[in-house]
C-alpha cells in the first residue's frame, strides 16, 4: 500500500466545489456535466437523484464557473478548460442565486418558514454591496432590506412575509440584472427536502403552497432569468407543484443526458482507488457500493466510496459497511418492508435480496403526501431514492428493478431482521421453545421451533447471492430468538480458541449499542484466508446450570442439509471454539451444527462434558 500521508485528502462530506479545488482535496471530474448542460439547454433544468449522489457539489461547481468573479484557477487542468468557446461565453459571465433547502426541515411550518427565510436572506447577503450603485432607486433598495431584515424575536434568523418569500428570488434577480446588465442564473440544490419534512411533520399542504408560488415567481414569471437548475430527490408532480412552469427539462435516473455525472463510474473509481494504493481492495468495492444504473451509465454511491476509502487509509483490514444507511433513517425501505404480506409479497422480497429482479411499473412524478397511499407508488419510491435500479433499460413505465449491491442489499436484510424481532417479541413461546429445546440438546425439537420462527419471515433463494451472506442471514434469525432470553451471556462472532478477533459482539447485556444484532456484511475479498482466521457463529453460557453452547451455521448450497451440517461441526472442532467455554467453567457444552436451505433446516449435535 503506498505512502498516503503526501496524497490529497478525501473530502468526506465537503461539498463546496472551491474549498475542494483549493485546500488539497481529492476531486473527481465532472466539469464536462456543464458542457452538456449548456448545449442541452432548458430554461428550466431539473436533476432527481438519490441522496449522497455528488448533487450539491455539482451545483456548487457550476456557480463556480458561471458566476461574474469566476476563478478560473480552480478548472485548470479539468476537462471543461479544453472547451474554450464555451468557456469564452459562459465561463464568468453572469450573477448566480444559489440556495440549498436541505436545511429547511423545522418541527412545524412556522419554523421551517423562518429556516426558509434565513436560506434566502444569507444568499442576498452575498451582494449587499449593490446597496451603493447608483443603478438601484431607493424603491429598489428598500425591496432589497424587505430580503434581510432581522428578526429580533429570534437571534440569528430573518423575517418575510409569505408574499415577501414568494417573490424574493424574482426581486432580488431583477435587482442583480439591474446591477450587472445581466440576465441571472439560479440554482436550487435540494429543492424537495422542505416538502418531505413538511409531510413527516404534518404540516405539508402549508409547505407546498409556499414553495409552489416561491418557484413559479422564480422560474415562470421572472423577467430577469438567464436559465436554472433545480436538483431534488423526487420529481414532485406537475399538478402538485410545478402547475404554473412550462415543462422544466428533466434529467431522472431514466434519462441518458448528463446520465454519469452523479455518481462516480468504474474508470473513475480505479483511479481514485490507484491514486491511494488500494488497487487491491476494487472487487471488494465494486460489490459493495456499484450497481447503480442511471440510463445508459452504470455508477458507484460516491458518499460510500469516498468513505471506503478513507476507512482503509486508516485500517486496511477493515470489512466494508454500509456507509449510506448511517446518512439517513431508510424510511422508504422500513415501511415497504413493513408492508410484507400486506400487497407486498414475501416472494417479491425473497426475488430481490436474493440477487432476482422484479418488474414494475414506474411512476416518476409522485407527491410526498401520497407516496405510501399504495404499494405502486413504495416501488416508484425505492427507485427514486435509489433502493433499487434498473437491471436493463425499461419498457416504458414497466422497468425491472433489483437490488443495486451488497450495502442495500444489507440495509433490506438487517430491517427483515429487525421486523423478525417484533414478531419474536410478540410471541413469547417461539423463543421459550426454542431456547429450551437448545438447552436440553433437543435437535428435533430445535429443528421444528427453528423452521416455525422461519416461517414469520423471508428466505433467501439459492441464486447469485453468496454464500457466506446466506449464512449470515440464518444466522441473524436465530441470535434474533436467543438475545430474548435475558439471563443467558450470548455473544456472537467473537474470537475464540484459534480464531484472531474482528467481528463485532452482539451482546444481550449491551442494549446501548447502535449496531444491528447481526453482522449480514459479506467478509471483504482482500482479507487473509479463511484457514488464517476463523470465528465462531454464536456463543451462550447459562451460567446457574454451567452449559456452554456454540452454534455454527451453514447454508447448504444445493439443499444437502447433512453436509453442511457436517462441515459445520467440523469447523467447531477444527478451531476449537470450545476454549473459552472452558476456561469459564462450562461444565456440560454443546456443539451445534445448523444448516439452512430456504425455509428447510437441519440440525445436528455434539456434546462435551467436563
Amino acid at each position: 500500500m503506498a505512502d498516503n500521508n503526501m496524497k490529497k485528502k478525501l473530502p468526506i462530506g465537503i461539498d463546496d466545489f472551491r474549498k475542494i479545488r483549493t485546500e488539497g482535496f481529492y476531486y473527481v471530474d465532472k466539469t464536462t456535466m456543464i458542457r452538456d448542460l449548456l448545449n442541452a439547454w432548458g430554461e428550466v433544468n431539473l436533476f432527481t437523484r438519490p441522496r449522497r449522489f455528488g448533487k450539491s457539489l455539482n451545483m456548487s461547481m457550476l456557480k463556480a464557473f458561471l458566476e461574474i468573479g469566476c476563478d478560473k484557477s480552480l478548472f485548470e487542468d479539468l476537462e471543461i478548460s479544453k472547451e474554450t468557446q464555451l468557456c469564452e461565453k459562459y465561463m464568468g459571465q453572469f450573477p448566480v442565486i444559489f440556495i440549498s433547502l436541505k436545511t429547511v426541515h423545522g418541527s412545524n411550518y412556522e419554523f421551517a418558514k423562518n429556516e426558509l427565510c434565513t436560506v434566502i436572506a444569507k444568499e442576498a447577503l452575498r451582494f449587499q454591496f449593490i446597496l451603493t450603485s447608483e443603478k438601484l432607486t431607493d424603491r429598489d433598495k428598500k425591496l432589497y432590506n424587505q430580503l434581510v431584515r432581522a428578526d429580533d424575536s429570534l437571534k440569528g434568523t430573518f423575517a418575510m412575509s409569505e408574499s415577501t418569500i414568494t417573490s424574493s428570488l424574482n426581486t432580488l434577480s431583477m435587482l442583480l440584472e439591474k446591477y450587472y446588465g445581466s440576465k441571472v442564473i439560479i440554482l436550487i440544490d435540494e429543492y424537495d427536502v422542505p416538502l418531505a419534512k413538511a409531510n413527516e411533520r404534518k404540516y405539508y399542504d402549508e409547505m407546498i403552497d409556499l414553495i409552489r408560488n416561491m418557484l413559479d415567481a422564480s422560474l415562470k414569471s421572472n423577467q430577469s432569468l438567464y436559465f436554472a437548475v433545480m436538483t431534488g430527490c423526487l420529481r414532485v408532480s406537475k399538478e402538485s407543484i410545478f402547475t404554473g412552469l412550462n415543462n422544466p427539462k428533466m434529467y431522472s435516473l431514466l434519462d441518458a443526458e448528463c446520465d454519469e455525472y452523479f455518481g462516480f463510474t468504474d474508470v473513475e473509481v480505479r483511479r481514485m482507488l490507484k491514486y491511494y494504493g488500494l488497487s487491491e481492495y476494487y472487487d471488494t468495492t465494486k460489490e459493495w457500493y456499484d450497481g447503480y444504473r442511471i440510463a445508459n451509465a452504470y455508477v458507484y454511491n460516491p458518499w460510500d466510496v469516498i468513505n471506503w476509502c478513507n476507512q482503509l487509509n486508516t485500517n486496511p483490514d477493515k470489512k466494508p459497511k454500509s456507509y449510506w444507511k448511517n446518512s439517513s433513517g431508510n424510511e422508504e425501505v422500513k415501511k415497504f418492508i413493513r408492508r410484507m404480506g400486506n400487497g407486498v409479497t414475501k416472494a417479491q422480497i425473497e426475488r430481490l435480496v436474493s440477487g432476482e429482479t422484479v418488474q414494475k411499473t414506474i411512476e416518476e412524478q409522485l407527491t410526498y403526501n401520497t407516496m405510501y397511499d399504495n404499494v405502486e407508488n413504495m416501488w416508484s419510491l425505492l427507485f427514486a431514492t435509489g433502493y433499487l435500479t434498473p437491471s436493463e433499460m425499461p419498457d416504458g413505465n414497466l422497468v425491472r428493478l433489483k437490488i443495486p449491491n451488497n450495502e442495500v442489499r444489507d440495509i433490506f436484510s438487517n430491517f427483515i431482521l429487525e421486523l423478525f424481532e417484533e414478531k419474536v417479541a410478540e410471541d413469547g413461546s417461539l423463543v421459550t421453545e426454542f431456547c429450551n429445546a437448545l438447552k436440553s440438546g433437543d435437535t428435533a425439537d430445535v429443528e421444528r421451533v427453528f423452521t416455525k420462527g422461519m416461517g414469520k419471515t423471508i428466505s433467501i433463494r439459492d441464486t447469485a447471492v453468496r454464500k457466506e451472506f446466506k449464512e449470515n442471514f440464518y444466522h441473524g434469525l436465530i441470535l434474533g430468538i436467543t438475545l430474548f432470553k435475558s439471563d443467558w451471556g450470548i455473544t456472537s462472532n467473537r474470537e475464540s480458541g484459534d480464531g484472531r478477533y474482528e467481528k463485532k459482539i452482539a451482546s444481550h447485556n449491551a442494549p446501548e449499542s447502535n449496531d444491528s444484532v447481526v453482522d449480514l456484511s459479506v467478509p471483504s475479498t482482500q482479507a487473509s484466508s479463511p484457514s488464517d482466521k476463523s470465528y465462531y457463529d454464536i456463543q451462550i453460557e447459562i451460567e446457574e446450570e454451567e452449559i456452554g453452547i456454540v452454534i455454527e451455521v451453514k447454508y447448504a448450497e444445493g439443499g444437502d442439509l447433512d453436509a453442511a451440517c457436517a462441515e459445520a461441526l467440523d469447523q467447531i472442532n477444527k478451531n476449537n471454539y470450545t476454549a473459552e467455554l472452558k476456561e469459564d467453567d462450562m461444565h456440560k457444552i454443546l456443539k451445534y451444527g445448523i444448516a439452512c436451505y430456504k425455509k428447510q433446516c437441519k440440525v445436528v449435535l455434539e456434546r462435551e462434558s467436563f
